[in-house]
């Protein structure tokens, strides 16, 4: 009897937690209707559930009857946004101490990029992203390495959501462009933002793999030391410091 009791909390857990996914990945508030045909759960065994997340403040019931994410949730994020910053610290050291450059680490949050972590370069003049600043995808390195990991469909979704504004003249404006660019990034493995968000600096980056949420990792500097020959050193580097914090992330020995 302890046996199936335990099953069945294990179980509620799981469709919880799939309700709350469906509901993220949504973009927004959600109808009892929709979540039923985004999961194989009967209709009673959603509404009790979500009767619970609302209780607890972890869903909200909008006044047209729509379900949202609720704002217990929040720090929880933000607590666990924390975390994934501070086990990446260890491989953004290891890229500064190697590179001599500005190491960051992002992910995409809904439908923006936020920077969880950076160590900066020693050098006077270098890069400076503010932790926990929000910026388009399409218009930087971290953002497209992450764009390239996603279907092209979820890209115009999510570049339809947020905008395709241009901080610089050399920022990417069409979804054209923008998918090209993508295919490139996918062909070679790492995504570079040629002054794209701030004139003046170039940023390599790759992708974090198997990562619980898409996240990036990069270097970035001046163009005039963030060149050809900086980035045949950075890119192997950026891309043993991705399968590194990739193991961190899922409970594994770095390698």
């Amino acid at each position: 009897m302890a046996g199936k009791a335990a099953g069945s909390g294990v179980q509620s857990v799981e469709r919880v937690f799939e309700l709350l996914e469906i509901i993220a990945d949504a973009g927004g508030a959600v109808t009892l209707s929709e979540l039923s045909a985004s999961t194989d759960l009967p209709l009673p065994t959603i509404h009790r559930l979500l009767r619970t997340l609302v209780t607890l403040g972890y869903a909200r019931q909008l006044p047209n009857r729509r379900y949202t994410l609720g704002p217990r949730l929040i720090p929880l994020g933000e607590g666990a946004t924390k975390q994934l910053g501070s086990l990446a610290l260890p491989q953004l050291k290891k890229l500064v101490d190697g590179l001599g450059e500005t190491a960051n680490i992002a992910v995409l949050d809904s439908d923006m990029v936020v920077y969880l972590a950076q160590v900066p370069s020693q050098h006077s003049m270098r890069m400076f992203t503010e932790v926990g600043r929000r910026v388009h995808p399409h218009a930087t390195g971290v953002g497209k390495a992450i764009l390239a990991q996603l279907p092209d469909d979820k890209v115009r979704d999510i570049v339809a959501r947020s905008g395709m504004p241009t901080p610089t003249d050399k920022t990417i404006g069409t979804m054209d462009e923008l998918l090209a660019d993508l295919q490139r990034i996918r062909k070679r493995g790492y995504a570079i933002d040629e002054q794209e968000q701030e004139l003046g600096v170039r940023c390599f980056a790759i992708a974090v793999p198997d990562a619980p949420t898409p996240t990036a990792v990069s270097v970035s500097g001046p163009i005039s030391r963030v060149d050809e020959s900086f980035a045949k050193r950075a890119v192997p580097l950026l891309r043993s410091a991705a399968t590194s914090i990739s193991q961190e992330f899922n409970g594994q020995e770095p390698g």
